[in-house]
């Protein structure tokens, strides 16, 4: 869906449940709440909704009056917090598109010191929240939305590490690790993320998708866009390659690199297959200490909720 075309959509007036697992290697559900709706009403379970919830978003629309958001938000994660303190806090300052960039910055630390003192009075002082500025316009939602699983991913550590081992023995100037259906990125190298780079390697796997969708099938339509085969090299006119490798049936390695890099293909590519071998590791481990987990104890789901802050907000 194209931002545009989100003008055109209602405002949530019911909770909706998304389980995104099926296609996605982000394997949890999302639950959206509306605004009008208070889930701490008698007649809804809260506690059983956070005791499996790994992170909590709220979102606030930075072009409304947010006092009653606020006052809506310290509710919400302070008895959240009670029933699992283990849980992320996570508030999206929305819809800033139309703010200047002065106004961006003077709304997120009014918000932010707004918030965390309200927190400081009941006593919360060790309820964290992340803040992050988002709009549909751009790229800012879905790099708020990978920091947020990010936090969810046990093995992160591990995936940077190798990242970072990677860029440093091929030349590689900076390396993603995406979640292909969603975009998101689940892990990068130690570097400072970019956002104009973050945003040319997420339309790189449009076009790589698009162009795979009209060539990459057989006649009949039937076989996969995006396959253990799928590569790309696209070579931009500043001297910048970007290189994007499948690594698993669900995640897409990009790469950003010197065209004088590049020249060492062979090496690079060698790289990567212990790279990608190194991939299906780590996560087959993780598969397998989930399942002798699972033996012993029943293992919650993983969800994230999302919550608008006011009535008229929609994400």
């Amino acid at each position: 869906m194209s931002p545009n075309e989100t003008l055109f959509l209602e405002s949530t007036n019911k909770i909706y449940k998304d389980d995104i697992s099926n296609s996605s290697f982000v394997n949890f559900q999302i639950w959206d709440f509306p605004g009008q709706m208070d889930f701490f009403d008698p007649t809804f379970d809260y506690e059983m909704i956070f005791r499996g919830t790994g992170a909590l978003i709220y979102v606030i629309d930075a072009q409304d009056d947010y006092m009653e958001a606020l006052t809506r938000l310290h509710i919400t994660v302070s008895k959240a917090y009670k029933v699992n303190p283990d849980m992320n806090f996570e508030v999206f300052i929305h819809k800033v598109d139309g703010l200047s960039d002065d106004h961006k910055i003077e709304t997120q630390r009014d918000i932010h010191q707004r918030a965390n003192d309200d927190l400081a009075d009941a006593g919360l002082e060790k309820l964290h929240l992340s803040f992050y500025l988002t709009s549909t316009y751009d790229h800012s939602i879905f790099e708020a939305f990978s920091k947020v699983v990010q936090k969810l991913i046990p093995q992160l550590p591990t995936l940077e590490n190798l990242l970072n081992i990677f860029i440093s023995n091929s030349g590689i100037e900076k390396a993603f690790l995406f979640d292909v259906v969603s975009k998101i990125y689940i892990a990068t190298d130690s570097s400072p993320v970019d956002m104009q780079s973050y945003e040319l390697c997420c339309d790189m796997i449009d076009v790589v998708i698009d162009v795979s969708c009209i060539y990459g099938l057989k006649e009949d339509g039937s076989g996969s866009a995006y396959d253990k085969e799928s590569m790309a090299i696209i070579k931009l006119n500043n001297t910048t390659v970007l290189y994007l490798k499948e690594v698993t049936k669900f995640l897409a390695l990009v790469c950003i690199l010197r065209e004088e890099s590049f020249e060492r293909k062979g090496l690079i590519d060698y790289n990567f297959h212990c790279f990608r071998k190194a991939i299906h590791e780590v996560f087959e481990v993780g598969v397998t200490s989930h399942r002798s987990c699972s033996h012993q104890t029943s293992a919650p789901s993983l969800k994230a909720l999302t919550h608008n802050g006011t009535p008229r907000n929609a994400i």
